[in-house]
């Protein structure tokens, strides 16, 4: 019988109702919680080994005692990770609000934005929850791609979305981070809250220092995003802590042809070659 993975999970947790969570029991801390808290003591620290006493200057804080081992669950999160979203050929990433209804335009936006894209040869990444992750995991779906979830432990359980065709959860978000801009092609960023601009102004940060190169970020619905980009307009570029090529990066879309066809037409022009579908057929009617 094959061994259970230890790190990332690939077993599924359907969801018995839409928008429900599921509150861990007190006193339960996540992975990422234990990682940068100096404030969980017994019996937490009970759970962990201590390593060999090592002679320093000063000594440490009992529970940083236990931070040298955590890097062994690290490095096996990003082991698995890395293992199995080698074999994806070319993916594009999702961001948006998890409190999207499906009633919402974006969410029907989000639907065929990843329909088209998925009928262009690319596989859709979420964060395997519901709302705008759910509405692209769905369009994947409807266009014949690859539905992948990356889930990710919380204090409260976060149910993966049942369009999902391929599911990982992880306890790092740093870890997941890596996975998102390793394995895709771009970013399509939706309305959303803190994590959504969170994906976001990491996105931007990476372009902007040279980290990834030719990697389009598209916001989608430029109403929802006009009072940020006039900030930064007014503001950063206004004040000199934002140049005109920072701005240059980001690239609006306000219906689903433009935004898959931002990510084609860029992935073409990075590889040389014209997407699986190309662009003809997201002009088609």
């Amino acid at each position: 019988m094959q061994k259970r993975r230890k790190g990332v999970h690939s077993r599924r947790k359907r969801s018995s109702g839409r928008g429900r969570v599921k509150r861990l029991p007190r006193g339960r801390f996540t992975e990422d919680e234990r990682l940068f808290s100096r404030q969980i003591t017994a019996p937490e620290l009970a759970e962990v080994h201590e390593p060999p006493v090592i002679e320093r200057l000063a000594e440490p804080l009992p529970e940083t005692l236990k931070d040298p081992w955590r890097v062994f669950r690290i490095m096996g999160e990003f082991v698995d990770g890395f293992d199995t979203l080698a074999r994806v050929d070319k993916a594009v990433a999702i961001f948006g609000s998890a409190r999207t209804l499906t009633s919402d335009p974006d969410y029907r936006a989000a639907t065929e934005t990843c329909r088209l894209l998925a009928e262009a040869g690319f596989a859709i990444m979420t964060g395997a929850g519901p709302g705008i992750m759910e509405a692209a995991n769905k369009g994947a779906r409807l266009g014949g791609g690859l539905s992948i979830g990356l889930n990710i432990e919380l204090p409260f359980e976060q149910a993966v979305n049942r369009h999902v065709d391929l599911s990982l959860t992880f306890r790092y978000f740093f870890v997941r981070k890596t996975m998102f801009v390793r394995y895709s092609e771009g970013f399509v960023i939706f309305p959303g809250g803190y994590g959504t601009m969170d994906e976001l102004f990491e996105a931007l940060t990476l372009i902007q220092t040279g980290k990834v190169h030719n990697f389009p970020l598209v916001i989608y619905n430029t109403r929802y995003y006009a009072p940020l980009i006039r900030w930064l307009r007014s503001r950063g570029l206004g004040e000199g802590k934002l140049s005109t090529t920072d701005l240059d990066i980001i690239s609006m879309a306000n219906s689903p042809e433009e935004a898959a066809g931002i990510i084609v037409e860029a992935y073409e022009a990075r590889n040389g070659e014209p997407g699986v579908a190309g662009m003809a057929s997201l002009r088609e009617p």
